[in-house]
């Protein structure tokens, strides 16, 4: 039972190896939008709000394009696996294709629509704010933001690519150095330091789209001036063939994922909106643990990047009992590490409100809405790990019913049943909608105890 659980010396280097470059941007990303957040909400509940809204909104493009780049991480995991370049070749323009498509798409979507999504969050009590005011400053951040969904994409192509091949150093280093100018302009554009005009939370979105061309920049240069190492990026762009036996396969396991990040991305969304109808403190207690929340998870993502990567490649070589095994250990040491995590996050929360510039009403709700959380924070690493589990396999269609129909079917309806037929406050629903996911809990563990997700899908593409 021990050794079912416990991995050896040589398996926790080979998974710290893995993770630690991919934690440490994700933790100084995180770090880095807690501190832009910091900045935003030091211009009151108002601006907070509104970048939290729009972020809403921009959340389902991100969402999409990381569904659609999932169905070819797939293959691209496996076929690194298997040694085969010219098929990580060929999903990799796969990606170009799909990326293209999905952010000219968005940006027309948000031109016309983006107004008036941004207006169905404003519904509730104004609880003493300006709900007119973060309209426009919403309307504002949401119309700059569109020049970064691009390069976002296409840096998402790149690191993914780079990931699949155990490449993790690269993009941590673009990602901080990303983050890094993000804060800094922050800081300049948002207050007007160094002569450039005060632009409050315009500068922040401006700020954010620059970052993104910057760590896209680099991903770029590094990736094509070492094809020696990286042997399928060489000649990418001297064809944009891709064989149409491998678009088939890779639609039809890709398009249950990025039809599944849109509708949990949708699902999250509405989520959100439906929150928003017990008042603006509601929302910038929710934006502000939100955000904090991304900060306390960046070992949770990045145990699920470690369970696509390291249980793909075993897959793809065709070693399936050794990929139940590690990803039966992987699992264990994710659930272990975020018990201690959650009991963190607990401990942490009263501190956290006091970052930022908001009435006490909204400060106590952010800590009480931390708590719950950090006590609710194994289910969601449980049911996180265990969806990255089966869709290393291939098995796109049930992760669709295990996340994107789980979500629509239990924890929007309740969300919206809670907020619409109940007098419940914010802080008994939220604790009802976290907690729901013990259901998820139980259904992931019996699909992971079945074994079925263990199967190598790069051979059937061929």
């Amino acid at each position: 039972m021990f050794k079912r659980f416990i991995g050896t010396k040589a398996f926790y280097r080979s998974v710290l190896t893995l993770l630690i470059p991919i934690v440490i941007q994700q933790f100084i990303s995180s770090f880095v939008s807690l501190l832009d957040n910091i900045m935003v909400g030091s211009l009151g509940t108002e601006a907070i709000s509104a970048a939290s809204i729009a972020n809403s909104v921009l959340m389902v493009h991100m969402l999409a394009t990381f569904g659609g780049l999932s169905g070819a991480s797939i293959f691209g995991a496996q076929f690194y696996g298997k040694g085969d370049m010219d098929g990580m070749r060929h999903t990799f323009r796969f990606k170009l294709y799909f990326i293209t498509c999905c952010s000219l798409a968005a940006i027309l979507v948000y031109l016309i629509f983006g107004p008036s999504f941004i207006a169905s969050f404003l519904q509730g009590e104004s609880n003493g704010g300006d709900l007119a005011l973060t309209q426009r400053l919403g309307n504002g951040y949401l119309r700059i933001m569109l020049w970064g969904l691009l390069p976002f994409s296409l840096s998402q192509a790149y690191t993914g690519t780079l990931r699949e091949a155990g490449e993790t150093r690269a993009p941590m280093v673009a990602g901080i150095i990303s983050i890094l100018t993000n804060l800094f302009l922050n800081w300049v554009l948002i207050y007007g330091n160094l002569g450039a005009p005060a632009l409050g939370v315009e500068g922040a979105a401006i700020a954010t789209v620059i970052a993104r061309y910057v760590e896209l920049g680099i991903v770029l240069v590094h990736s094509h001036r070492n094809t020696d190492r990286y042997r399928f990026f060489r000649g990418a762009y001297r064809s944009f063939r891709v064989p149409s036996r491998l678009i088939g396969r890779i639609t039809r396991t890709g398009l249950p994922l990025l039809v599944n990040e849109i509708l949990w991305s949708l699902g999250m969304t509405f989520i959100n909106r439906f929150y928003s109808t017990r008042g603006l403190n509601a929302v910038a207690a929710l934006n502000i643990s939100g955000t904090a929340w991304n900060l306390f998870c960046v070992i949770m993502f990045g145990m699920g990047s470690a369970v696509s990567i390291m249980v793909g490649q075993r897959l793809g070589a065709g070693e399936m009992e050794e990929a139940r095994d590690v990803d039966r250990k992987l699992i264990f040491l994710t659930e272990v590490i975020h018990i201690l995590i959650g009991a963190v996050m607990i401990a942490c929360s009263p501190l956290v409100p006091m970052l930022y510039n908001v009435g006490s009403e909204v400060r106590d709700l952010t800590r009480r809405l931390l708590v719950i959380a950090g006590l609710s924070l194994p289910i969601h690493s449980f049911a996180h790990v265990t969806y990255f589990t089966i869709r290393s396999g291939g098995r796109t269609v049930i992760t669709f019913f295990f996340d994107a129909v789980y979500t629509w079917a239990v924890t929007v309806l309740l969300a919206w049943f809670l907020t619409q037929h109940t007098d419940l406050d914010i802080l008994q629903i939220y604790f009802c909608v976290q907690f729901i996911d013990v259901i998820k809990l139980v259904i992931g563990l019996l699909m992971l105890r079945s074994d079925f997700w263990a199967r190598n899908v790069v051979n059937d593409a061929e």
